[in-house]
């Protein structure tokens, strides 16, 4: 799934719940949720070219520095799912996701959450502006 609505880039990943990712009740345990949501980061990434490969090519690693999820429902093992992601258009120098997952038996919402990273420079100084690669993806995308 792919949409472009308001200058908002969208990216998915479906998944199947391992038996390694759930807790002693059989509920996907709550440190799981981190992976789902990297791998939708990663999945980006490849969509619209915003690789980790990238930054470090550009010496501007982004650590992620805040994570938040709220659980709407549990995730079972062996359910199918899907994690959305989209990216939030900000002038900071940051990069903003918001995400969902969803059931694909019948699209109920189990989670929402978002992500934020910053830029730092090769001594991991935060850096107060976009670097000259982000600014660029960003015009490539239609996104200043």
């Amino acid at each position: 799934m792919e949409t472009k609505d308001e200058n908002m880039l969208k990216a998915s990943k479906e998944f199947e719940v391992r038996f390694s990712e759930v807790d002693s009740m059989n509920i996907v345990w709550h440190g799981s949720y981190a992976l789902y949501f990297e791998d939708a980061r990663e999945e980006f990434g490849k969509k619209y070219g915003l690789s980790y490969q990238l930054y470090f090519e550009n010496e501007c690693p982004a650590p992620l520095v805040e994570l938040n999820l709220k659980y709407m429902k549990p995730l079972l093992h062996a359910q199918r799912a899907r994690v959305d992601i989209t990216f939030r258009n900000t002038r900071a120098a940051k990069v903003v996701f918001d995400y969902e997952i969803r059931l694909l038996e019948d699209e109920s919402l189990v989670t929402t959450g978002t992500s934020t990273q910053v830029f730092v420079d090769k001594h991991h100084n935060l850096m107060l502006t976009n670097p000259p690669f982000f600014e660029e993806w960003k015009k490539k995308h239609s996104l200043l």
